[in-house]
């Protein structure tokens, strides 16, 4: 199995206010979010991102970090799992010229309002079953994607992240490590339905077969 490793850490980090957000949320929040449609992406804040633009001081930090840990090159492929609107791949697309990305997200709303130049490569799939042959891609990246799907898709979702990558992969999902941290993630959630304590996901991944590496999402 791959390793624990936080390649996410240029990624700029919001000050959340956990208590609040908790008391806010409605379980007919969480089901308009779970659409992933207009009112996730674009609509308001308590049903999603309050507003879903591109901005490159996100991703472009992180970029270089991948690019040092897959040794990636103009030669490389890339697929982002959850792409949205694809962000990160035009930002892979920026800082490495020639790199072939694709995506794949479960929003139709998304892969409609997707970036102009990553249009092309973005498409509607679910990740229970990426619409790629075998070892497609060096690298499959999944940020805060695959926890959306309940228990036995989210097995499926690893399997097939695994099944389509050569050389790595990369996942980040909603975890925590002890019960403070378990109480703030349930009143965080807005649409993962596959939570898990820190170790229960490392065993989940060895049932799974998932070889890539990993970090986790803890409010």
């Amino acid at each position: 199995m791959g390793k624990e490793i936080d390649l996410l850490a240029n990624y700029p980090k919001a000050k959340r206010d956990v208590a609040s957000r908790g008391q806010e949320k409605t379980e007919l929040d969480r089901s308009i979010a779970r659409q992933f449609g207009e009112e996730f992406f674009d609509g308001d804040r308590s049903t999603g991102y309050g507003g879903f633009s591109y901005s490159p001081r996100f991703w472009q930090p992180v970029i270089p970090t991948f690019q040092q840990h897959w040794s990636l090159t103009s030669n490389s492929s890339v697929l982002d799992v959850g792409c949205a609107k694809g962000f990160m791949m035009h930002d892979l697309s920026e800082l490495i010229p020639g790199i072939n990305v694709r995506g794949v997200d479960v929003s139709g709303y998304a892969i409609e309002n997707a970036m102009a130049d990553m249009k092309p490569f973005v498409e509607v799939a679910n990740a229970t079953n990426l619409p790629f042959e075998n070892n497609s891609f060096d690298v499959v990246i999944s940020i805060n994607t695959i926890h959306n799907l309940d228990r036995d898709d989210c097995l499926k979702a690893l399997q097939e992240i695994e099944r389509v990558s050569r050389l790595g992969a990369f996942i980040t999902v909603d975890a925590y490590r002890n019960e403070e941290e378990k109480e703030r993630m349930y009143a965080w959630n807005l649409t993962a339905k596959t939570i898990m304590s820190v170790d229960e996901w490392i065993k989940f991944f060895k049932e799974a077969g998932y070889t890539g590496d990993y970090y986790w999402f803890i409010p």
